[in-house]
Order: structure tokens, then C-alpha cells, then sequence
């Protein structure tokens, strides 16, 4: 079942280009694809780059999980490197 979420991603100082690229990079779109469907991901960049900021449509929850707490081994590298910490929210719909 898919689960929309938002995920904030706080940044070293100067690592957001390393980031994004790794984020964008066959190996990091691997990653996005197994826990999210990356088409649909809308991003959205702090304007002094010290963050960002990604609304996902989750489809393996566990597999996000890994991937916001630095756990999984695929990315781990690059989240030692480049990430402070990631904090992730459940998102629902309000009707109004």
C-alpha cells in the first residue's frame, strides 16, 4: 500500500551538491526506487542549501525507514558524509 511522507534532510555545510548528485546517480535512484516511487517524489531545496526537503510516496515503509536513519547499507556511505540527520512524517489527507 502506498504512504505519502515527508522527509526533511538536514546537510553538512557544503555537501548538498554531493547529495543531490549521489540522490540523482544510478546507485541512488536503485535506492529511492526500493522504498518509494521516485516519479512522483516532489523535492523542494532550503534556500541556503543547508537542507531538503522531499515529499515520497513510500511503497516499502521498512526500506524507507533504513534509508531516513542511515542504516541501509547501499547509502549508508553517502549519509555519513553528507547528512546530519533525516526526519520523516506520515502525511494525511484533511478534508475540508
Amino acid at each position: 500500500m502506498e504512504k505519502e511522507m515527508l522527509v526533511l534532510a538536514e546537510l553538512k555545510e557544503g555537501k548538498f551538491e554531493k547529495f543531490m548528485g549521489w540522490m540523482q546517480s544510478d546507485e541512488g535512484m536503485s535506492v529511492r526506487k526500493s522504498a518509494a516511487y521516485p516519479e512522483k517524489t516532489v523535492g523542494a531545496v532550503i534556500p541556503d542549501k543547508s537542507g531538503v526537503m522531499f515529499k515520497v510516496f513510500v511503497h516499502n515503509e521498512e526500506k524507507m525507514k533504513e534509508l531516513i536513519s542511515g542504516t541501509l547499507p547501499v547509502g549508508k556511505e553517502i549519509y555519513d558524509e553528507c547528512v546530519i540527520k533525516m526526519t520523516a512524517w506520515d502525511l494525511t489527507k484533511v478534508e475540508m
